[in-house]
């Protein structure tokens, strides 16, 4: 779809502006310069195999280099941790490479590859097994693989959007014979929709291709609400989940009763959020209490005597000394530092102990430990604090907190979700945030607005205070809104991930992505048509498509420069975030959401490629944008030509959701045990993710886990060896029997390791009995019984003190005892087999998670995926949707999981 005019406005004025077109010679030109035969598969990211260099380069290689790796040793041998680069068979697949990484920043805000700019090391690369089921017999690169799966599925969304629309067309053009019959029809629905409206998750619909339109998503409006209807008609009914795990209590007898709004008659008018509302209002932070006379912050040696304001300020930065990511970063101490002096120029200065002014002029010299151990000692004292204590505390601060947790919203009960007003203290933020260490001020009644029904009684404020406003806007979801200091943006008091507001929100998210299923091809079409276009604008605009469909780039441009950090998005692209690597890699660092750097090394389409080195030609240079002559709200203007409402940021949910529904109807039900469908699901997950460029740095943790999960592995793999040892015990012929190897121990557990490990066991009984002890001593107390004595302790813990001398006598004797009452040959074996299936469970949970660290596949999950997709595995596969949803997450997505409870054929 080209532009109508040649002389479109430029999107931006800044820095050096491409020709507005471009010429035969220019295209002529970078043909020649980049003629290449061995171009790279297109579409995928390459960072989990090597950029070759080329002599060729258009910019200057990276810097950076990768992250070295460390070698592990085994921890089963289906689980193999060696970085020996093969493939090696299918039955030995390694888990992953692993890599040795500084500083991680987590991040849940989006799948996007995170790293610190600090540490000066890239991202860690994919590994190749982190794909899940790719053939270790086939040669075939796994970026070739990759690409032809996802052209693959491309090619099917062409062909659906293709057949969903002549089934369509052919709908809307009855024969005249039918024509009668169709209004008939419509008037039935019209006087009866009640009993034509069939729970889908949606309202009335017609399937077309297994495929439910929506009755209206013609706009980019919030859904419409779907009102409750009149008492004495409509019920509000309890949700019952899907298959519940074995043993379980059911939480729905429990649970609060649910609104079901996707099964409630709509309003006539969407843009009318609530008829009546009513809340409690915020509940505001404790006041500051001053530290003691006797702790002092330090001023090159000397304490000092501060206001209580600056107090408080200095305060917020000693009690987080420990947190060193923060305190020693240099942005965070100046930042912090500028607005301390501020706050004691505006509240008289510091004094020494003679009541002299002290000018605090240098920050090294600023000593806050004493401050630090004061704040420690509490925490530690907190943390001290008996169960009852504990439980005393939260039961009061729940008891206070209760009337804030709900609000009435059309004479219905929904749960409110951050109704505490955040406290003052030292503003983090995420990745290289230049705000970092900036102070949040309290935020008083007077910056609050409230949001309520005309006929409810308006919260009272705290004593002394007043609201800034009261209003009684039922076209807004908040109940209350502030604006905060740091970026001048607004904090609003929502209903919870659970109301049935934040459902509706959800389901339109996600009926949207299932709509633009009708016009990919033809979005695709068009914007791979006009890579080739000779006006600028076209060009720009068809390669930021291009890239936000392909590597879910954001759009860019939706924030407020002079508020918010320096983070740029597809449209937003300047010169120096993109590197240039023949044939057809690119190469993207630079800060996304949330100021976290964004890197990845993609291999693009060539016409994609040669366009990049057209919009980065000279004389443009660092500081210039790519997309000169584009900007978001230019793009998404551009897109609802295709379809109503349609945003660049649709293109995310669509291309996980699509992708993900496409891979799990290839899978068969086929008979496998019930982890082995839980990586079923999780290996499609995880290709979702990859295939559409969601990644995340490995956890700092992760290595720790894997360890932990492997001596778990190899405690079994013991235990199972000891239970073998105790069936010779009762009868030595069935060494014959059952041969040798049947009583070998497995070569992983060596004599060291075998002592560690007993040490281990002995010392986690103790821990456990003592623990017990000390519980059943506080419910003893907290009867008013008399605690149990010291004495009792020690006979306990006897228990302990003999599997520790059996252990010892077992290693004298090499020789294993029988345990137990009446042991018999046939119950040792059952009890073997019993632990061969716990291990292979774990070698396959080891086995998910070693592929699952590179891959965010709960952000996938709960914000890309549609969760009916996720309801639909387990039913087809007999799971326990708790296997995939937690608690929070069932109630979050009580709509997907009851909306097509009764349906076997729901598609994406």
């Amino acid at each position: 779809m080209s532009s109508d005019s040649d002389d479109m406005p430029l999107a931006k004025s800044n820095g050096r502006v491409s020709e507005a077109h471009i010429s035969k010679a220019v295209d002529k030109a970078m043909d020649k310069a980049g003629a290449r035969s061995d171009y790279a598969p297109a579409g995928v990211s390459i960072r989990n195999g090597p950029v070759i260099e080329d002599s060729m380069d258009v910019d200057e290689p990276l810097t950076n280099g990768n992250a070295k790796r460390k070698a592990r040793t085994s921890i089963g041998k289906a689980v193999n941790y060696k970085d020996d680069g093969s493939d090696g068979d299918s039955d030995a697949k390694p888990l992953a490479k692993r890599q040795k990484t500084k500083k991680v920043v987590n991040s849940d805000s989006d799948d996007e590859p995170l790293a610190s700019k600090k540490t000066g090391r890239l991202p860690p690369k994919a590994s190749e097994t982190a794909i899940g089921e790719e053939s270790s017999e086939d040669d075939e690169p796994l970026n070739t693989k990759l690409a032809k799966q996802k052209a693959s599925i491309e090619k099917k969304a062409a062909k659906e959007a293709k057949e969903i629309r002549a089934k369509e067309s052919k709908a809307k053009k009855p024969t005249p014979k039918k024509v009668m019959k169709k209004e008939e029809s419509d008037s039935e629905e019209d006087v009866k929709p009640a009993k034509k409206r069939k729970s889908n998750g949606a309202s009335a619909t017609k399937k077309t291709n297994g495929v439910k339109k929506e009755a209206s998503s013609d706009s980019d409006v919030p859904l419409k609400k779907k009102a409750a209807a009149k008492k004495s008609n409509v019920k509000n009914e309890k949700t019952s989940p899907i298959k519940k795990g074995k043993g379980k209590k059911d939480e729905s007898e429990e649970a609060e009763e649910v609104y079901k709004w996707w099964d409630a008659p709509k309003k006539e008018d969407d843009s009318i959020k609530w008829d009546t509302l009513q809340h409690n209002g915020v509940v505001f932070p404790p006041e500051y209490e001053p530290l003691p006379k006797n702790v002092k912050l330090l001023y090159d040696g000397v304490p000092v005597t501060l206001s209580i304001e600056a107090e408080e300020v200095a305060s917020f930065f000693g009690a987080m000394l420990n947190s060193t990511h923060n305190v020693g970063n240099p942005t965070f101490q100046k930042n912090f530092f500028t607005d301390f002096t501020e706050e004691l120029k505006k509240t008289g200065g510091a004094k020494d102990k003679d009541g002299n002014k002290v000018s605090i002029k240098d920050f090294s010299k600023l000593d806050f430990k004493r401050i630090f151990e004061y704040y420690d000692g509490k925490s530690t004292e907190r943390k001290a604090r008996s169960t009852a204590e504990k439980k005393a505390e939260k039961a009061a601060k729940d008891e206070i907190e209760a009337p804030y947790t709900h609000c009435t919203w059309d004479g219905r009960k929904e749960q409110v979700g951050n109704f505490r007003v955040e406290p003052p203290g030292l503003f983090r933020g995420r990745g290289e945030h230049p705000k970092t260490g900036r102070v949040k001020k309290r935020v008083l009644p007077e910056q609050i607005t409230i949001n309520i029904g005309k006929d409810a009684m308006v919260p009272s404020p705290p004593e002394g205070h007043k609201w800034k406003a009261v209003q009684h806007d039922n076209k807004a979801t908040w109940l209350a809104m502030w604006q905060e200091n740091i970026n001048g943006a607004y904090k609003y008091v929502m209903l919870a991930a659970k109301s049935s507001i934040k459902g509706q929100s959800d389901f339109k998210k996600f009926e949207k992505a299932r709509e633009l299923k009708k016009h990919i091809d033809r979005i695709r079409k068009d914007y791979t048509k006009d890579l080739h276009s000779e006006l600028m604008a076209d060009r720009q605009r068809a390669t930021a498509v291009y890239l936000i469909d392909k590597f879910a780039l954001r759009a860019g441009n939706e924030k407020d420069a002079e508020n918010e950090a320096e983070t740029v998005g597809c449209c937003s692209l300047k010169f120096e975030h993109i590197t240039l690597k023949p044939p057809n890699t690119v190469i993207f660092d630079f800060l996304g959401k949330d100021s976290i750097r964004f890197y990845d090394e993609v291999t693009v389409d060539p016409q994609v490629f040669k366009n990049l080195k057209i919009f980065k030609k000279s004389p443009k240079k660092d500081g210039d944008d790519i997309f000169d002559r584009l900007n978001t709200g230019q793009l998404n203007k551009h897109l609802t030509n295709y379809m109503p409402g349609l945003s660049a940021k649709v293109f995310r949910t669509y291309n996980a959701s699509f992708t993900m529904s496409t891979l799990l109807k290839e899978l068969q039900n086929v008979d496998i045990s019930l982890q082995e469908k839980v990586k079923l699901y999780n290996d499609c997950n995880r290709k979702v993710a990859i295939l559409c460029n969601h990644k995340r740095t490995v956890g700092a943790s992760h290595e720790a886990q894997m360890e932990k999960m492997g001596d778990r592995i190899k405690g079994l793999k013991y235990q199972k060896w000891r239970t073998k040892q105790m069936i010779l015990d009762i009868d030595p012929k069935q060494k014959k029997k059952k041969g040798a190897d049947f009583f070998e121990l497995d070569e992983e557990l060596d004599e060291a390791w075998i002592l560690e490990h007993q040490a281990f066991l002995v010392q986690e009984l103790r821990t456990k009995i003592e623990k017990k002890f000390q519980k059943e001593n506080e419910k003893l107390v907290a009867d008013g019984e008399k605690e149990m004595k010291a004495k009792e302790l020690e006979e306990r813990l006897k228990v302990a003190d003999d599997l520790e001398k059996k252990f010892k006598k077992e290693n004298k004797s090499k020789k294993v005892e029988a345990e137990g009452k009446g042991p018999t040959v046939e119950k040792y074996e059952a009890a073997t087999k019993k632990l061969d299936e716990r291990i292979a469970t774990m070698l396959l949970q080891a086995e998910d998670r070693e592929g699952n660290k590179e891959v965010a596949l709960g952000t996938s999950k709960i914000n890309y995926i549609d969760p009916r997709l996720t309801v639909v595995f387990a039913k087809k596969f007999d799971v326990p949707i708790e296997k995939f949803f937690s608690k929070t997450l069932r109630e979050k997505f009580n709509w997907a999981i009851d909306s097509i409870a009764d349906e076997d054929d729901w598609e994406f």
